[in-house]
């Protein structure tokens, strides 16, 4: 939801929808792997969970990092140091890959996919196609939620893009996600 709401601002609804499609497309990746059995290689194997943890939480420490304003001396344009206002709208795909890699970058939802979802697999059921209906059903709620808080997001969008407003805004964003990526570098399997 914060990549949503911070494309939202940024983008208004379109960048919303395609950062929303990029979380369901990396759901859809971790529904095929744990259906395949890939998951659950990463659920048992420590060195791989703990290196999608910390690629995960690397990334979301960017985007948070991102969306307090500091970016790259090529974003500044002059190389020098602190912080950089972003001022223009990312590209769909740009929202769409953010939320894609977010997403894949989780290896929590790969835990969630091989913990959670099994237990409502009755013993006889085809297990592949199960998963596969279950992660489909899990995908599609998902992403009518966040098609809906996109849509509620560019309703308020002039009230949410006044620059106080944004600002304080970008600033919980960043936090949230830097938050988030910190706890799960620090998260053990």
């Amino acid at each position: 939801m914060a990549l949503v709401t911070k494309n939202a601002l940024l983008g208004g609804r379109p960048s919303a929808v395609f950062a929303a499609l990029g979380v369901s497309t990396g759901l859809a990746a971790w529904t095929l792997a744990a259906a395949f059995g890939v998951a659950a290689l990463l659920r048992a194997s420590e060195p791989a969970f703990a290196a999608f943890r910390i690629m995960g939480a690397a990334y979301l420490i960017y985007l948070g990092l991102q969306a307090l304003g500091f970016h790259g001396p090529r974003a500044r344009g002059q190389g020098g140091s602190g912080p950089a206002l972003e001022t223009s709208a990312p590209s769909v795909w740009a929202s769409y890959r953010q939320g894609l890699l977010s997403n894949l970058c989780n290896p929590k939802i790969g835990v969630f996919f091989t913990s959670f979802i099994p237990q409502f697999i009755t013993p006889g059921d085809p297990v592949f196609a199960r998963l596969l209906l279950l992660g489909g059903i899990f995908n599609v709620m998902g992403l009518l939620w966040l098609f809906a808080y996109a849509a509620f997001l560019s309703r308020a969008g002039d009230i949410l893009r006044r620059p106080r407003i944004k600002a304080a805004l970008d600033r919980l964003t960043g936090c949230v996600l830097i938050g988030f990526g910190i706890r799960l570098a620090a998260e053990r399997h």
